[in-house]
């Protein structure tokens, strides 16, 4: 019997979640709640109701589908092709993709069957079972890294970053090629502060081949309402350019690859 596991989206023709053309594969469910989450479907484990705006009022849709790792996998391998010219493969992000071990290892070692390039895209916050169980079949990671103080990591996300610090330390040990993402929230993670101690944990880390800095955008907020929640980020604008270029620069300095956005 095929393993199953839960699901909110699937984003074909991905460019931005790893090399080359991408399959990107939202897997459900997440043990964090940054403030700052534009994917708020993806938090709560099981599939939920969510209003979708039609051209004659809204109307309720489940977010949410189980499938099973062979169905999955057809979907993935249809392009095959592309990810084979462009050095691309599939992204498994979410949600947070470590939290259906089971089912992302089954669809992993399917991937690595087929040859078809696997990137994690995690928070990084598990076991360390799990991503010692899991690193073996991936060929790339993106990790975030949001917030250095584990008080102020708590406090915005809802967890410690203790788990985190030490899965990236094992991920950069297991040799595995790894991205730091690090986002911009104003008021947040911003402070030149934390982004400095980003930046020298970071050059600890022996296998980074750089960061991407994601700046605060509001493209979830309707997401909020649809779901008939309340958005913790109203009103909040996006980080200044001159910010976001001075970010840059600092990481720059440091030593590293900077992307913007991702």
């Amino acid at each position: 019997m095929s393993i199953e596991g839960t699901i909110f989206r699937i984003k074909k023709y991905a460019l931005h979640d790893g090399p080359g053309i991408r399959t990107t594969v939202f897997l459900k469910g997440c043990p964090l709640a940054c403030r700052w989450c534009h994917n708020p479907e993806g938090i709560d484990p099981e599939p939920q109701t969510m209003l979708r705006d039609t051209a004659h009022g809204t109307v309720p849709e489940t977010v949410g589908q189980r499938i099973g790792v062979a169905e999955l996998i057809r979907v993935i391998e249809k392009d095959q092709l592309f990810y084979d010219e462009s050095g691309g493969g599939v992204t498994f992000s979410g949600g947070e993709p470590l939290a259906q071990p089971d089912f992302l290892e089954a669809l992993l070692l399917a991937c690595n069957r087929r040859e078809i390039h696997a990137t994690l895209d995690t928070s990084g916050f598990a076991p360390a079972a799990v991503v010692r169980r899991i690193l073996p079949r991936v060929q790339r990671v993106l990790c975030d890294l949001k917030i250095m103080d584990a008080v102020d990591h708590r406090r915005v996300t809802g967890v410690g970053n203790t788990p985190i610090l030490e899965n990236l330390s094992l991920m950069a040990a297991s040799g595995v090629p790894l991205r730091l993402r690090v986002p911009l929230i104003p008021k947040m993670t911003d402070s030149d502060a934390n982004l400095t101690a980003i930046a020298r944990f970071a050059v600890t880390l022996k296998t980074i081949e750089g960061i991407d800095i994601l700046p605060f955008h509001r493209i979830g907020e309707q997401k909020y309402r649809r779901l008939g929640r309340e958005n913790p980020m109203a009103g909040q604008l996006p980080p200044a350019a001159e910010r976001v270029a001075a970010v840059q620069a600092m990481f720059e300095t440091a030593g590293f690859h900077v992307g913007i956005g991702g």
